[in-house]
């Protein structure tokens, strides 16, 4: 009972920071949970089925209010999905989890590092994108609601590695996605690149996490705690988010994942 609480105490804490944030919960409760001693592969697994199931309310909401470009989200799931049944039969064929520890740990150490990076220099990035792809639609200020075949493909792509990546560590389906979404669609409003890339990240997941139960990776206990705390703390979190300045929230959280980053990669 102790440990339920205590594990209802932390997903009340990752949930808090999603809203606050916006960074999904892979970069924070994966860590979060090899610190109170789970197996990675049990941490890993375990966060897929959460941020999946956590995170499938929103995607509702985004939807009926019209803030998912579905031919984006669909190029990239295109890309994502086989990529994640690719990589969950890759995992399949070791004979215990044990054998691929390290894979996960120093994938882990690396996305880690490259979301806290993508936090960092996301704006620089963003305005370098906004000055070399300009439509002569977006230049009049009007959203692109079909992208040019062009895109799809690069969105496809961007899909396959993710996929993959996410589907090992856990981390990138939220920041890495948005990140991805910003540079190539720089005047996609933020409303539409949340709503999306969510609209993304929770099939994503959901494959990911059942790959990771039919591997045995996944505490049925410890999600259980998990949703009960997270789930009123995202809202809690969004809610107040408006009142903190990200200027002073995100160093921190970046600094917070590249420590992490470095710990996994080398240690």
């Amino acid at each position: 009972m102790i440990e339920f609480i205590w594990y209802i105490a932390a997903g009340l804490g990752v949930g808090f920071a999603i809203g606050m944030t916006g960074v999904g919960g892979g970069s924070l409760m994966t860590p979060l949970l090899l610190m109170f001693g789970f197996p990675v592969h049990i941490a890993i697994g375990t966060d897929l089925m959460y941020a999946g199931i956590a995170k499938s309310a929103g995607v509702f909401v985004h939807a009926k209010k019209g803030n998912v470009n579905w031919s984006i989200m669909t190029a990239m799931a295109l890309g994502s999905l086989p990529s994640s049944l690719l990589t969950i039969w890759f995992l399949s064929y070791y004979e215990t989890p044990e054998n691929y520890h390290h894979l996960l740990t120093s994938g882990l150490g690396v996305m880690l590092a490259l979301t806290a990076i993508v936090i960092i220099f996301r704006k620089k990035l963003t305005q370098k994108s906004l000055l070399t792809h300009i439509t002569p639609d977006e230049k009049h200020g009007h959203a692109v609601s079909k992208p040019a075949t062009k895109q799809l493909i690069t969105v496809f792509i961007c899909g396959l590695i993710l996929g993959g990546l996410v589907t090992l560590t856990s981390v990138g389906a939220g920041a890495l996605g948005t990140a991805m979404l910003m540079i190539l669609f720089p005047y996609l409003s933020a409303k539409n690149i949340v709503g999306t890339d969510l609209a993304h990240a929770v099939p994503l997941t959901l494959v990911a996490g059942l790959g990771h139960v039919l591997l045995g990776n996944v505490d049925y206990f410890l999600l259980a705690a998990l949703l009960v705390g997270s789930i009123p703390a995202i809202y809690l979190g969004s809610s107040i988010a408006s009142r903190v300045s990200n200027n002073l929230l995100q160093p921190l959280l970046a600094t917070l994942l590249m420590g992490f980053g470095i710990k996994y990669l080398f240690f």
